[in-house]
């Protein structure tokens, strides 16, 4: 019969049929694969030691047994003989027939392991034994069947049959050899990979790499590289598979770069091995243009990765591209009328490409000035908000959102003291913020220096967005536990946490930011600077240029509106805690709390300083404790 001609024959309801009978054996190829390993390994030792060395020992060792074995019987007859001769068990005739008898058993008993040894090291074949565990059962089940066939039935046979062909049928799926289905474009370095992740290979090696009880399932190649299910067996789970990450790559043979991810499958006891071998941004354009989007692309889907209004964390090591990402996130505010951005440059470097369009403070003075003058815009519109119901501050131009960069925080923590006090305030924008639209956004490299990152600002954080880090102590403090920031393989790649995307997502590959002009060609824009407001009203605020100004202490200090007359220098007297007090209150400070935060004095000193404006009349307390100015000092404090 032609087989061609029969193949042509095959309907495609029976290909159909076909296929799904072959996907469903491959599904089932790595759970019998264990099992059909250690068969084949316990058959492969068998037949090595069934050499004719072995053999030829295997037979003397069974003719010694059966000489041993004729002795000792022949000697057992002789000792009852003995007996039956005498009576006396003292007579010379009984005591010699004993000790022929005890020195022919204690001979057949050594020939006797020197046979079971000499059986060990020449065993049965593997399929012997099966055929003769098989005839055990299903010798006596047919005799059973045929002595009592209406009360047995066919059972016993039919059972003995089921069992043989479970085995065989095991054993022939187990040693299934799956076919993977690659296109045209897999790497060598794909289909190495894919080899090694076959079912038989991984069995065959994995006890040799400390991986033994684990078992993988068909690799998959995909657009975010290879994935790859593996079955957990024993005292295996996800997190112990994910730190044997050394000893999966050893048995791989993965490069050092290759990004390697351990997450959790879809049903208990699984877990997905997923190799980078490819994204799916390769070959694609990721240079920013002020007209993209978002932060970058997802290298697993292509889809584009974009960033909610709100706080923020961005950190990575040094050179992993955070000045780039910064670019990408900041200009779409620069560009926004109803948007603004104060940058905050510890270091002093990258702020230079941003005063054109942003706000810049670098030295601590000039920060603490700029903090305090954000969290007196805070507090202005808290009481509009409250004046005019609302829960959610709406940005104007003249009022827009505010977004308040800081770069870098390690460095920005180290200026941070009694004197130049920076951190309070800007714990205070971290915790409330949000709904006044003020924006914080925490970059740094060094999040495990000192303290690392203040609690009151990490804990409020609602977004993180973190590139490759040093270690797992830096990815920890940042994204928790599970992340793996910092076997991302290069820079440019960032993991987000805090918009939805877990664990199993894949790396974002940030946009091309990195050529300055991209920063220096944005329109210029007038840097924000705190409006004046009508003393005494809510909102007072105090005028556009409120700043601290280093001294003994810092001093809350309301500008000279024109250029005065030069004068001969006199020596600057500093003001009191009392007059501090009584400016901050005009600019806007309603509580004991929000004065000590703006003029850095504390809150016993203040206190007592507003105890005392109190009883001369210069500020009035209400029941519920919020401080305002008196009318008659409102032309005063407002000048």
């Amino acid at each position: 019969m032609d087989l061609k001609a029969v193949s042509t024959k095959i309907t495609e309801p029976t290909k159909s049929a076909l296929g799904t009978i072959n996907m469903a054996l491959d599904s089932m190829a790595p759970t019998f694969a264990p099992l059909a390993a250690r068969w084949d390994t316990e058959a492969d030792r068998r037949a090595k030691l069934r050499t004719p060395e072995n053999l030829k020992a295997l037979m003397d060792a069974q003719r010694a047994h059966n000489s041993a074995r004729s002795t000792a019987a022949s000697a057992r007859s002789q000792r009852s003989a003995a007996r039956k001769a005498s009576k006396n068990p003292l007579s010379a005739g009984r005591r010699a027939a004993r000790t022929a008898d005890k020195a022919a058993r204690s001979h057949r008993d050594d020939a006797k392991a020197k046979l079971k040894t000499a059986r060990k090291s020449y065993p049965a074949t593997l399929k012997a034994r099966a055929i003769q565990a098989h005839a055990v059962h299903a010798v006596p089940g047919a005799g059973i069947s045929a002595l009592a066939w209406d009360q047995a039935g066919p059972w016993p046979v039919a059972g003995s049959l089921a069992l043989i062909l479970a085995n065989a049928a095991t054993l022939a799926i187990g040693r299934r050899k799956l076919t993977v289905v690659v296109d045209d474009g897999t790497s060598l370095e794909e289909r190495q990979l894919m080899e090694r992740l076959d079912p038989a290979y991984w069995v065959q090696h994995a006890a040799d790499r400390g991986l033994g009880g684990t078992v993988t399932g068909v690799p998959q190649l995909g657009g975010a590289g290879i994935t790859c299910p593996v079955r957990l067996d024993g005292q295996w789970d996800v997190a112990k598979l994910a730190g044997a990450e050394s000893h999966i790559r050893n048995l791989l043979g993965c490069r050092t770069g290759l990004r390697l991810r351990v997450t959790a499958g879809d049903r208990g006891g699984w877990a997905v091995l997923t190799l980078g071998t490819r994204t799916a941004v390769d070959g694609a354009s990721l240079l920013w243009t002020p007209d993209r989007p978002g932060i970058g692309l997802d290298t697993g889907t292509g889809e584009v990765v974009t960033l909610p209004h709100g706080r923020k964390v961005i950190a990575g090591t040094s050179g992993a591209g955070k000045s780039v990402l910064l670019r990408a996130i900041l200009a779409p505010y620069a560009l926004d009328s109803l948007s603004t951005v104060i940058y905050l440059d510890a270091k002093g470097e990258e702020s230079g490409l941003w005063r054109h369009c942003a706000r810049e403070a670098i030295d601590p003075e000039d920060i603490a000035g700029v903090v305090a003058e954000v969290v007196a815009e805070m507090l202005s519109r808290r009481d509009l908000m409250r004046e005019r119901q609302i829960a959610t501050w709406r940005a104007t131009e003249e009022r827009p959102r505010l977004v308040v960069l800081v770069d870098e925080g390690a460095d920005l923590m180290a200026m941070d003291s009694k004197k130049v006090p920076i951190l309070p305030g800007l714990e205070q924008i971290a915790r409330q913020g949000r709904s006044r639209l003020v924006d914080l956004l925490w970059c740094t490299q060094k999040p495990t220096v000192g303290d690392g990152i203040p609690s009151q600002i990490i804990g409020n954080m609602d977004v993180r967005v973190t590139l490759k880090t040093a270690g797992q102590t830096e990815t920890q403090q940042i994204m928790g536990k599970g992340w793996q920031n910092h076997m991302l393989p290069g820079p440019g790649l960032a993991y987000v946490r805090g918009t939805g995307r877990d664990m199993e997502q894949s790396p974002v590959a940030v946009w091309d930011a990195s050529d300055d002009k991209l920063v220096t060609s944005l329109p210029a824009r007038t840097p924000w600077r705190r409006e004046e407001a009508p003393a005494g009203t809510a909102g007072a605020s105090a005028p556009a240029t409120l700043r601290l100004v280093k001294g003994d202490d810092y001093v809350i200090a309301p500008p000279v509106t024109e250029p005065a007359a030069a004068v001969p220098a006199q020596p600057t007297k500093q003001p009191t805690n009392r007059e501090k007090v009584r400016v901050a209150i005009g600019a806007g400070a309603k509580t004991v709390a929000d004065v000590a935060l703006i003029t850095g004095i504390n809150k016993g000193s203040v206190s007592k300083a507003v105890k005392s404006l109190v009883e001369a009349g210069e500020v009035h307390k209400a029941a519920d404790g919020v401080l305002t100015v008196a009318t008659t000092q409102a032309g005063e404090v407002s000048a």
